[in-house]
């Protein structure tokens, strides 16, 4: 057995797209090209408007905060939940007292196959 670490003191600082208060930790890559992080985001932190890359699930599992896909309102979001953006599609995320989020990247992701509907 390996024991690993995946807190916020061994992530990276989001900086890029004007975001605040905000860590990404590394957890796996496949070699089908699908990244796994886990973001935290700290309190009154903002993780700043960009398009995804590839397709993106924002899998909240602790915390709560707000989400947003490319129109102006900030949808409210807790454990439990996720939020997902395709492929080119504008996204940000914040929280008022801190939120932590499973973060998953990659090609031809399928959540609706696998969780309900909000």
């Amino acid at each position: 057995m390996k024991l690993f670490r995946f807190d916020q003191q061994v992530g990276r600082r989001v900086d890029r797209f004007d975001s605040v208060e905000a860590t990404i930790s590394r957890i796996v890559r496949t070699p089908e090209s699908v990244h796994i992080g886990c973001m935290h985001i700290g309190a009154e932190g903002v993780v700043g408007y960009h398009p995804a890359v590839v397709d993106q699930l924002f899998v909240v599992v602790s915390g709560e905060g707000w989400v947003r896909g490319e129109g102006n309102e900030q949808v409210p979001i807790a454990a439990g939940q996720a939020a997902f953006w395709i492929a080119g599609e504008g996204h940000e995320s914040g929280t008022k007292t801190g939120m932590v989020a499973l973060v998953i990247e990659g090609e031809g992701l399928e959540p609706e196959r696998f969780m309900p509907l909000l």
